[in-house]
């Protein structure tokens, strides 16, 4: 595996740290190794679902841990199963844990399982304060009559006291 130095992305993009971290952890993540399978899809504008495979566990095997923004999902096969003879095992049954990151105000809604499919539903709720707003551009000249004429308003004010 390659390993890529982030050092120059540092540098030079002021306030993009934190992407070049995730880029650099995304890069040295070895631990996974594709299991369980996933999707993760876009459902609206801020609506998204992670559809995880988890074929053979029952919801008493699986948990959903959702801190900061960490989601982390791990699934635990119990040992209570009858010790079986397979000629062919295809179907996964260890246990696991995947984590993802999750962007700036985004929540899990809720998860369902149905179909060997574990569902999870994310929605990405903005604040007010931090959706992008319009701002009024003036120009130069009608900033300096803006000044004057309050600096006038305020002269005619002392002198009439």
């Amino acid at each position: 595996m390659r390993n890529y130095d982030l050092t120059p992305l540092y540098r030079s993009a002021i306030g993009f740290d934190r992407f070049a971290r995730l880029a650099e952890l995304a890069a040295n993540n070895n631990g996974n190794a594709g299991y369980p399978p996933y999707n993760i899809e876009l459902l609206g504008e801020n609506h998204y679902r992670i559809t995880m495979a988890v074929a053979g566990f029952a919801m008493s095997e699986l948990e959903i841990t959702s801190e900061g923004e960490k989601l982390v999902i791990k699934g635990t096969k119990t040992a209570e199963q009858p010790e079986r003879q397979y000629l062919y095992q295809g179907i996964a049954e260890r246990g696991f844990e995947r984590t993802f990151q999750l962007a700036d105000f985004v929540t899990v809604e809720g998860a369902h399982l149905e179909n060997g499919l574990l569902n999870i539903d994310l929605v990405r709720e903005i604040p007010e304060a931090m959706k992008p707003r319009k701002i009024a551009i003036g120009s130069g000249n009608n900033m300096l009559e803006g000044e004057r004429s309050q600096d006038a308003a305020a002269v005619t004010a002392d002198s009439a006291e």
